[in-house]
């Protein structure tokens, strides 16, 4: 069971990034994914969580509106659209699996990819 999270980079404040999270050895339409990310020096912070199941999202309050989470089952893929984003956006973002899809206890995680929001 793997996951495999890409597509960070360097961004200007209000430019985009889309992020992917791949999953390997298991099959994402009966799980939930949820995205997390960690600042230097601050705790983990959760992001968002789809439900494979039925596409049924749901965000942080400092995402909503800019944060899109969508999947494609048929690519065992998961993807965080990020929008207008910000120099507070900076982080390492994680996926992680969910195999109650309930977007609650989270046991697989995917090794992270760096966002950095800079002019």
């Amino acid at each position: 069971v793997q996951l495999q999270a890409s597509g960070g980079g360097l961004v200007q404040p209000g430019g985009s990034l889309r992020l992917s999270c791949a999953a390997s050895g298991f099959i994402l339409d009966y799980n939930a994914i949820g995205w997390f990310r960690q600042a230097p020096g601050k705790e983990r912070e959760w992001v968002s969580c789809i439900k494979c199941s039925d596409g049924s999202t749901i965000y942080a309050d400092s995402v909503k509106g800019r944060f899109t989470v969508s999947r494609d089952n048929a690519k065992n893929t998961v993807y965080l659209q990020m929008n207008s984003l910000k120099s507070e956006d900076t982080a390492v973002y994680y996926c992680a699996s969910d195999p109650t899809n309930m977007c609650e206890i989270y046991d697989y995680w995917g090794q992270g990819t760096q966002v950095t929001v800079s002019s």
